[in-house]
């Protein structure tokens, strides 16, 4: 057998985290009880399940054993490492309790239809028809890149949806203008979270509307989006590198390994075995185009429904008391039922076909599925333990003294509970109310700190591999998710670290006719330096 070195220095790595995660925490955190929370409830040690699970996934690139791992670590602190303890938390309390969950079993059916309207996209040849076009009129990798932002763009409505209406739509463009899977991903997960969190019709809105008392939550939400600079920022920086032609960091190998050697992939495919057969005869763009304009409405309705629309509420009300669940379940069912009768119409495939498009979407969906399942399930093993109590002891105990900073403190705390937890409605749930405990609703500064929390927890979300969005990109793109992290993760930070600059900026100046200028000036100005190094690199 050959020496390996990077094997062994990673199972050495491995090897350690795992005994400390397993030793330490009884050792440091006191007596171990089999009291709820085994004696380590509301401390820093709440944390300890998402920090390993992400650390391994990192070092091991496998992503469901990692996810595992941390749960189990999490059951152990829960029960007080007690074996019959930890068993039955983690398995009745976590992967039955989210999976008995109304609001998830909508979103795994919503996942599920999308995955069969994708494939009957794909086999009705509108996929195919679509890229035909896309080539005529899309000429170059810059053009693909910005085509894929506006669309993300346009799609504001929720997330999820997001995410794998895009990558089924534009997969095939930048396939043909050689852009990799992983820069896809990126270009699919940076106009997800970060449009949606500032669109004031969205289900992030209604989300966000709801932490606020008094009805004041849409009209805080409006005025916090000019300060939401990591969301505003993000899409300043993917147009900016798109057309500067900036790439860094890991991203930088896999664009030049897509756009020299023809690799999209750069290692491994999980959808490698996933067939699409499609009549490219029969296909034509409104084969893609009308399903997915269907799909949009539909949801709309969808979840202006759920919130009470047709009961006599109006738009905004309906669509800040929505569900997104149920809306996008009940939307995606009509529109599957509409793309099945409408492909039947065509005749651009009979109806036993089209049903056999239903488990093919399915299986397209298993990767995104089984992860979404381990990550909800760790979230469960954090909450648990008292993670959100922590944390906002942590931001109350932090809020006097220097009033200025906070709105950089805060974003730093939502940068890192949304990354450790994978969820930033979450983290909006703990944050918020604690900004709004500090600041009044008339504080130009309390608006800055509500705008810092909403950012912090899109930023640690999109950078998080636990997070659902960051699962479903991988999925809409077709790619590794371990890839998708590792190459988006510089991407993020370069965002992250912009937009803690402008909170600095703005805790001394709230206002935003001055510091969101500031901040999209240093975001291109940071392209430009990152352009201009790399260059001296390859030149020297």
């Amino acid at each position: 057998m050959r020496w390996n070195g990077k094997k062994a220095l990673r199972a050495g790595i491995l090897a350690v985290v795992l005994l400390a995660a397993l030793i330490v925490p009884p050792l440091v955190g006191g007596t171990v009880s089999a009291a709820e929370g085994g004696g380590f409830y509301g401390t820093i040690w709440s944390l300890l399940p998402p920090v390993i699970a992400i650390a391994l996934a990192l070092i091991t690139k496998e992503v469901y054993s990692s996810l595992f791992v941390g749960i189990v670590i999490g059951g152990l602190l829960y029960s007080g490492y007690g074996f019959e303890g930890t068993v039955l938390h983690v398995f009745q309390d976590g992967v039955v309790g989210v999976l008995s969950d109304g609001y998830n079993v909508g979103i795994l059916i919503f996942l599920v239809i999308l995955g069969a309207m994708v494939s009957l996209m794909n086999r009705a040849g509108g996929s195919a028809a679509f890229g035909r076009w896309a080539a005529r009129h899309i000429k170059t990798r810059v053009g693909a890149q910005l085509a894929t932002v506006v669309l993300g763009v346009l799609i504001f409505i929720d997330d999820y949806f997001n995410c794998l209406t895009v990558g089924s739509v534009m997969r095939p463009v930048t396939d043909e203008h050689k852009v990799s899977r992983a820069k896809l991903a990126y270009l699919i997960d940076a106009t997800a979270a970060p449009v949606c969190i500032i669109a004031p019709i969205s289900s992030w809105a209604a989300a966000v509307a709801s932490y606020v008392e008094d009805g004041n939550g849409l009209s805080l939400f409006i005025q916090s989006i000019p300060f939401n600079f990591y969301a505003i920022l993000t899409i300043i920086m993917m147009v900016g590198m798109a057309l500067m032609k900036v790439e860094f960091g890991p991203m930088a190998g896999f664009e030049r390994n897509a756009q020299e050697n023809g690799d999209l992939f750069s290692g491994k495919n999980p959808y490698a075995n996933l067939t699409e057969e499609s009549e490219e005869e029969k296909g034509a763009v409104i084969d893609l185009v009308l399903p997915i304009v269907v799909l949009i409405i539909s949801c709309i309705i969808g979840m202006i429904y759920s919130g009470g629309f047709f009961q006599g509420a109006s738009f905004v009300e309906a669509f800040s008391g929505s569900d997104a669940s149920v809306g996008l379940m009940l939307g995606s069912v009509f529109a599957l039922l509409f793309t099945i009768a409408f492909y039947c119409i065509r005749r651009s495939m009979t109806f036993r076909e089209a049903m056999g498009c239903v488990p093919e979407g399915f299986r397209a969906m298993v990767p995104a599925i089984l992860i979404l399942t381990f990550a909800w399930t760790l979230k469960s093993m954090t909450d648990s333990l008292g993670a959100g109590e922590f944390v906002s002891a942590l931001v109350k105990g932090s809020a006097g003294g220097f009033k200025a900073l906070l709105p950089a403190v805060v974003f730093v705390i939502g940068c890192f509970l949304a990354f450790a937890t994978g969820t930033s409605w979450g983290t909006f749930g703990i944050l918020i109310p604690i900004t709004l405990n500090v600041f009044p609703l008339t504080d130009p500064l309390g608006v800055v700190c509500v705008s810092a929390c909403m950012a912090g927890a899109v930023c640690g979300d999109h950078c998080s591999p636990i997070s659902d969005t960051t699962i479903m990109a991988s999925a809409g793109a077709q790619c590794d998710h371990v890839d998708h992290v590792s190459t988006q993760l510089p991407y993020a930070i370069a965002a992250a670290a912009v937009s803690f600059v402008s909170y600095v900026i703005a805790g001394f100046i709230p206002n935003a006719f001055i510091t969101l200028p500031v901040a999209i000036l240093l975001m291109l100005g940071t392209l430009a330096v990152i352009k201009a190094v790399h260059r001296k690199k390859s030149v020297s």
